[in-house]
């Protein structure tokens, strides 16, 4: 299948070399001319996978023209509150028949919209034609080829076979679903509970606080999604668990490392500035906390994230508070 990825960091790069290992015509887009020049001439992304060797035949370029030419798979992976801006260029582009894959795990600021939400709206391509990748995928790992599963979302299941095929290796298993709602909300939901489970750890809490945020986290993940329709099993799967208890257990998590960094008493501002990638958290918990306001879904630790990234809550008052609120069953908000 001729593939483009429309995305040189460390994610896009990484799926890049998951579809040329699966046999595709691959080319990579790049917003910088020379890091697709070094892709092209040392086979390495020197800026965000140094250390991984890339395909031969895996071609950059910084033209997306030239990059969409021809393509069947056009997969996306930047940065979630910049994807507006990037479609409105890319549509007249877009090959009329292709099939778009969203890699991107974030809520619009300000629209609350879902990353294919924007693909159809701005994009101007058709539901059906359109899914999102979403599982315990951290970027190095899969360019180190380690063995890792996810999930296609896609309400058309041909559509979802066929993206499936595309991406299939021998360490990259996907699997598919028909709820592309509750694989998107999974995927933006647990950078927040990342960084929440990161604030902890960065307060030296033990693990028995760390699985509780996790096990709460899935609980208000849920409870958004079955306001949106989203079934509630997704989240007992790779999209949902899955994705979560990489994202909050691993050092490679940028949105735990933040919490960590949140809790040790750095700025946000500080923290970014350090930062080559984004974390996707620190936005998508205001456009969720939004989403849930708007929907009436009670989601503490979310609201307790947002207030310690955007409105310099203390850490400790944090857990005071969410240790202190009113105690009820277990399943309140899930039956």
């Amino acid at each position: 299948m001729r593939v483009t990825v429309l995305g040189a960091g460390t994610w896009g790069t990484a799926f890049a070399g998951v579809l040329t290992d699966a046999g595709n015509d691959v080319t990579l887009w790049a917003r910088r001319p020379e890091l697709a020049a070094s892709i092209n001439k040392e086979h390495r992304n020197p800026d965000y996978l140094p250390d991984i060797a890339l395909a031969a035949n895996l071609r950059a370029t910084s033209d997306p023209a030239e990059a969409l030419d021809g393509a069947r798979l056009v997969a996306i992976a930047v940065p979630a509150q910049s994807l507006r801006e990037h479609l409105a260029a890319w549509a007249p582009l877009l090959p009329a028949d292709a099939f778009v894959l969203s890699l991107m795990k974030g809520i619009e600021l300000g629209t609350t919209k879902r990353m294919s939400e924007l693909i159809v709206s701005v994009g101007g391509v058709d539901q059906d034609r359109v899914a999102a990748l979403s599982g315990p995928n951290l970027a190095k790992e899969i360019a180190q080829r380690q063995p890792s599963a996810t999930v296609i979302g896609c309400t058309d299941d041909v559509v979802a076979l066929q993206i499936q095929r595309a991406c299939t290796t021998p360490y990259f298993r996907p699997y598919t679903n028909d709820d592309i709602v509750g694989c998107e909300l999974g995927g933006a939901v647990k950078n927040v509970i990342a960084l929440a489970v990161g604030i902890a750890g960065g307060m030296g809490l033990g693990d028995n606080a760390k699985a509780s945020l996790i096990t709460r986290g899935l609980a208000e993940t849920t409870r958004l999604g079955a306001v949106l329709g989203a079934d509630p099993m997704t989240f007992a799967g790779l999209a949902g668990l899955g994705d979560l208890v990489a994202s909050c257990s691993s050092p490679l998590s940028r949105n735990r490392s933040v919490g960590e960094q949140l809790a040790k008493g750095r700025s946000i501002a500080d923290i970014s500035a350090d930062m080559r990638e984004i974390a996707e958290g620190v936005q998508s918990s205001r456009a969720i906390l939004e989403l849930a306001n708007q929907l009436d879904v009670d989601m503490p630790i979310t609201q307790h994230v947002a207030a310690v990234v955007h409105d310099g809550a203390s850490p400790q008052d944090t857990v005071r508070q969410l240790m202190g609120r009113e105690t009820k069953s277990e399943m309140h908000g899930l039956q």
